[in-house]
C-alpha cells in the first residue's frame, strides 16, 4: 500500500547561486557528509548533484505528509547511491519517527526514490510504501 508521494523540482542554477553565496555553511545545513562527498566528487556536475538531493529531501518531507515543519530537519533526510548507482533515501531523528508512526502495524516502510537533471532543472520522486511483513521476517513485495 502506497502511504505517500512526494515530488519537487529544483533549479539547477538557483542552487549553484546559493552554494556561491553561502558555500560550506549550506552545504553543511543540508547535506550529510555522505551526499557532499558525492557532489564534490562530481567534478561537471557539482551544482546538479546537490540539487538532485535538494529536490529529493523536498519530495521526501512531502510522501512523509508533513513538507519541511514539524520537526524534520534537512539532514534527517539522505539520499546515497548503491553500487549500480541507484539512490536510495535514508531518514534518521524526526523523519524515522515520523515513518514509524505512518507505517501500519504488521508492515514495514520502503521509500522508493528516483532522480533526474536536464539543465537547469533536477526532480526527485519518493514513493513510501507500505509492505506486509510475512510470518517469518520478510516482506512480500
Amino acid at each position: 500500500m502506497i502511504l505517500g508521494i512526494g515530488t519537487d523540482l529544483a533549479n539547477i542554477e538557483r542552487i549553484e547561486g546559493v552554494l556561491t553565496r553561502h558555500g560550506d555553511r549550506f552545504k553543511a545545513r543540508v547535506f550529510t557528509e555522505i551526499e557532499q562527498r558525492k557532489a564534490e566528487s562530481r567534478v561537471r556536475a557539482v551544482a546538479a548533484t546537490y540539487a538532485k538531493r535538494w529536490a529529493a529531501k523536498e519530495a521526501c518531507s512531502k510522501a512523509l505528509g508533513t513538507g519541511l515543519r514539524m520537526g524534520i530537519g534537512w539532514r534527517d533526510m539522505a539520499v546515497t547511491n548503491l553500487r549500480s548507482g541507484q539512490p536510495v533515501m535514508h531518514v534518521t531523528g524526526w523523519a524515522a519517527e515520523r515513518l514509524r508512526a505512518m507505517t501500519p502495524a504488521g508492515h514495514e516502510a520502503v521509500i522508493h526514490v528516483t532522480l533526474t537533471d536536464d539543465h537547469p532543472w533536477a526532480q526527485a520522486f519518493v514513493v513510501i510504501e507500505a509492505r506486509p511483513i510475512v510470518p517469518g521476517g520478510t516482506a512480500r513485495a
